[in-house]
């Protein structure tokens, strides 16, 4: 993790250093002034820019191993407090999406899987098949047409401070998801159900029904999870098309406002954070197989 970390930061800056415009022009202009080139030069000296770029990286990395990430250009605040603001946000965009796609997912995912090659199947099929293919900017744009402005029920700006607030931008992001994961979810338990225990099971006259939630979905949940740890990274990362649509203040809007402006120490700072949650959140998947799946203890 500390290598990987490490790598990504001397990215991330690198192409922040390559990239065209001046962070202090663009920082003077977002506070409303237009400097003339000789303060442009002494705050460019000020702030080490002038520096050998392995002099800014190390300093700026140095800096970030003691939790500062720098100062924002465009908010004039500093990285850390600015993402600090926005995680809650888009934490509860995350969670209310995922239940959302799991409440849907799983039961299509297991019904399609016990009527394999039947209409129903079929018709799992076609749907996760569309769901896949729809954009999230398009949904989220018909949902607006459909919910906001025709039939006015829901808010088309979502605040994020309330439920109802919520409700199109989790949607939005439940579509696409769902579909991949019923998709999921069906291969999973088709694999586990052509397994020998379970022609075992049936031999002896257990249940379907017990056979199907007590030991089939259970030992389907690994590849489950995997993907759900990846997803979860991802969402809290930020999503930044669908918080740019409904003007969501979340994590997803800021890096697109800060990439926008030219900010480079907001933008670095959000893609640190972004590889420390998929760290993060894929160690801890890791570390859940252990209590999930029993046979993991037993090959120690």
């Amino acid at each position: 993790m500390v290598i990987v970390l490490i790598g990504i930061s001397f990215l991330t800056f690198l192409l922040t250093f390559l990239s065209p415009g001046d962070p202090v022009r663009n920082m003077y202009i977002s506070m409303g002034m237009i400097p003339d080139e000789e303060i442009i030069a002494e705050t460019r000296e000020a702030m080490g820019l002038n520096d050998p770029f392995l002099t800014q990286y190390f300093h700026w990395l140095g800096n970030c191993l003691k939790g500062d990430f720098g100062t924002s250009f465009s908010w004039n605040k500093p990285v850390v407090s600015l993402l600090a603001t926005r995680i809650w946000p888009t934490l509860k965009l995350t969670l209310c999406s995922l239940v959302l796609m799991l409440i849907i997912a799983v039961p299509l995912g297991v019904l399609s899987a016990v009527h394999k090659n039947k209409f129903i199947d079929y018709l799992v099929r076609v749907i996760t098949f569309i769901g896949v293919s729809l954009p999230n900017f398009w949904v989220g744009l018909l949902l607006i047409l459909w919910f906001a402005v025709r039939l006015k029920l829901l808010p088309v700006v979502s605040s994020g401070g309330d439920l109802k607030s919520l409700i199109l931008p989790s949607v939005t992001l439940a579509v696409a998801m769902s579909a991949k994961y019923t998709r999921q979810v069906r291969t999973a338990v088709l694999e586990e159900l052509s397994s020998d225990y379970v022609i075992g099971a049936r031999a002896r006259g257990v249940k379907e029904s017990k056979i199907l939630w007590g030991n089939v979905f259970p030992n389907s949940l690994l590849p489950l999870i995997t993907m759900l740890g990846l997803s979860i990274g991802s969402l809290l990362g930020g999503t930044s098309v669908v918080e740019v649509i409904f003007s969501y203040p979340g994590m997803g809007k800021l890096a697109v406002d800060a990439i926008t402006t030219l900010d480079y120490n907001l933008v670095q700072g959000f893609v640190l954070w972004v590889a420390i949650i998929y760290m993060v959140v894929n160690l801890l998947v890791d570390l859940s197989y252990n209590y999930i799946d029993p046979r993991m203890r037993l090959r120690r």
